[in-house]
């Protein structure tokens, strides 16, 4: 679930508009995965744009306050999550922290850095893709004894693989904009020819095998 469809695809806009999101299904980019992409997505580049984040800021806290949850604190997974979770966080005057992907190899060895109180924990991500690295936060978190059932994100590509995942670990996620409504807006307003158009969508079907000889 996301922020209404006209809020996904105005979003969803803007990102296009500052390079935040690139698409080429001609040229692909190569992920860490190794899986071949049409699209990147920075949602870092948000952070350099004062209305933006502005934004930003508004809509994440009108999805945090549509759970009705009374949460006691904000977590960002790092290191995207973090600025923006920041930025909620200040929207809804809570305690904000957050966790790396493993923990520190100096020091006192912490994966969780600031202090979280007793109750609820909204985690902010900045892109979810297959979900794995998002739901290795929440684990964390919930290893540290922490109650951890909701998520927001700013874009997600939608894929079935992280729905599966989020379901069966019991998280709520709502983003900002989902793949579905960029691509709307690309076609409407990139003039992506039709074999381009054609690629978006075969990519967003079977992403693990899509353009293999790329």
């Amino acid at each position: 679930m996301s922020v209404g469809p006209s809020t996904s695809r105005e979003f969803a806009r803007k990102l296009m508009q500052i390079n935040a999101i690139r698409l080429q299904p001609q040229t692909p980019f190569t992920w860490a995965s190794g899986w071949k992409s049409p699209i990147y997505c920075d949602n870092r580049l948000t952070l350099s744009y004062p209305e933006l984040r502005a934004f930003i800021a508004r809509n994440l806290k009108e999805l945090a306050l549509d759970f009705q949850i009374p949460f006691a604190s904000v977590v960002g997974v790092a290191t995207g999550g973090i600025a923006h979770g920041v930025l909620l966080a200040e929207q809804l005057n809570l305690p904000f922290a957050y966790v790396r992907s493993a923990p520190k190899s100096h020091g006192t060895g912490s994966q969780i850095e600031g202090h979280i109180p007793p109750g609820p924990v909204l985690v902010v991500e900045d892109l979810i893709s297959t979900g794995k690295s998002s739901l290795e936060a929440v684990e964390a978190l919930r290893l540290a004894g922490h109650s951890v059932h909701h998520m927001l994100a700013l874009f997600s590509y939608g894929f079935d693989t992280a729905d599966v995942r989020f379901q069966a670990s019991k998280v709520q996620v709502k983003t900002m904009s989902a793949y579905a409504d960029l691509i709307q807006v690309a076609e409407e307003e990139n003039g992506l020819s039709v074999t381009d158009m054609e690629e978006l969508r075969a990519w967003r079907k079977q992403p693990e095998t899509w353009n293999q000889h790329a």
